[in-house]
């Protein structure tokens, strides 16, 4: 383990990682932090490509000691090119990093492996958090593996699905008449209640070292080299965070160069508080009231982390674009039926992002693209709509098209 301590990225304070944490005092999320010197001299780049086939065979990048590790088989999801797309936008390389492989079918593992990891190394007996849908279901199931209770509270619009996932996983699960953000003021006022562990986005410093794992990944597979595009869908934006976070440690062990992917944060226009901060050149988002996306992973009215967010678009002379509703569902529909992917509609405002950045001329045809595909659609399939016809078992089947 070559974790040293945690960091607040606002006041530099400093924290030990021995005992459990939420925020710092100045109320900023806080970040693990590595001897990385050490970790150079003693693992090379060609040790990641064997070993465990999770995300833990980066274990020298992360908090847990091997005795730790909770793990479902998180991590490792697969490379591919959206060819029928990135044809049809005149992109020579649009690719996608596909979450919807992970455990509970989203990214939502990683954060919830290393994060449940810590949080019962540490000492933990209860965890809780707010959740538009995925997180609940992915913390609700490593918290069982871990054998630790676990208090979900969601937006009583959240996908059925995911409700379901936490109620089968053992978790105490309400739902809440409001948003994510109503649903946080109620953990938050029941965990200093009780003691509970509140494990909400970034309000513990592990979920985003889970996360992280993505952009270590990626690196890996492209033969440690970076992309020079990288899209992501941005609700409380822990992902782009991390991948952020990662390729930062990458290149200070010197296994990766000093160029850097371009960071683009892409959300609803029914709630894109990041966006309406990036286009006015501020450092921090606004809230955004009545925040409305069928989109819920980005349906988020404000970010802890928006700071960090801004701050890795800024660096990175990225960008933040909003996308229609009607963007999301038609792209949804037009991925499936070109490249037979079937993205959530997180992602789906991802890719849609990126049309709108071609047509705005914000994306050159030659530019390697990576969007995250942050989980499966077929956890959205409500979404789908199937007004299919039923014939007769006497009757002919037409070829396509008549």
């Amino acid at each position: 383990m070559y974790l040293t301590h945690l960091e607040c990225p606002r006041c530099n304070a400093t924290y030990e990682p021995d005992r459990l944490h939420n925020l710092c005092a100045c109320k900023s999320p806080l970040l693990a932090r590595y001897d990385l010197d050490t970790l150079a001299d003693d693992v090379q780049r060609s040790d990641m490509e064997r070993g465990r086939d999770d995300m833990w065979r980066f274990a020298a990048f992360l908090p847990a000691a091997e005795s730790d590790i909770i793990s479902l088989g998180e991590g490792m999801t697969p490379l591919y090119e959206l060819d029928g797309l990135g044809g049809a936008l005149g992109i020579e390389s649009l690719m996608i990093k596909d979450e919807g492989y992970n455990p509970t079918g989203t990214f939502k593992a990683r954060g919830a492996s290393c994060g449940i990891s810590m949080a019962s190394r540490l000492g933990a007996e209860c965890v809780a958090m707010p959740t538009a849908g995925n997180a609940g279901g992915a913390w609700s199931a490593y918290a069982a593996r871990a054998g630790l209770d676990c208090v979900i509270a969601m937006p009583e619009d959240a996908p059925e699905i995911t409700m379901k996932e936490c109620v089968l996983y053992g978790a105490h699960t309400y739902l809440v008449r409001g948003l994510i953000s109503d649903a946080g003021k109620l953990i938050n006022n029941a965990c200093e209640k009780y003691g509970w562990f509140d494990v909400s986005t970034l309000k513990e410093p592990y979920r985003i070292e889970g996360k992280k794992t993505m952009g270590l990944e990626l690196a890996m597979q492209l033969g440690w080299r970076v992309p020079d595009v990288i899209v992501y869908p941005a609700g409380g934006g822990v992902g782009l965070i991390g991948i952020w976070k990662a390729l930062d440690e990458l290149q200070q062990v010197g296994w990766i160069g000093e160029e850097r992917p371009r960071m683009v944060a892409v959300q609803a226009e029914g709630c894109a508080p990041l966006v309406e901060a990036f286009e006015r050149g501020d450092t921090e988002s606004n809230f955004w009231d009545n925040a409305e996306t069928l989109a819920g992973g980005i349906r988020v009215p404000k970010a802890l982390g928006d700071f960090l967010v801004l701050e890795a678009v800024y660096a990175s002379d990225g960008c933040a674009v909003s996308v229609t509703e009607d963007a999301i569902v038609d792209t949804m529909r037009r991925v499936a039926r070109v490249d037979g992917a079937f993205l959530c509609p997180e992602a789906a405002a991802a890719v849609a992002g990126v049309a709108r950045m071609r047509e705005d001329g914000d994306l050159e045809s030659d530019e390697e693209v990576m969007i995250i595909n942050t989980g499966s659609g077929l956890k959205y399939s409500d979404l789908v709509e199937s007004d299919l016809p039923c014939i007769d078992k006497d009757e002919a089947i037409l070829p396509p098209g008549e």
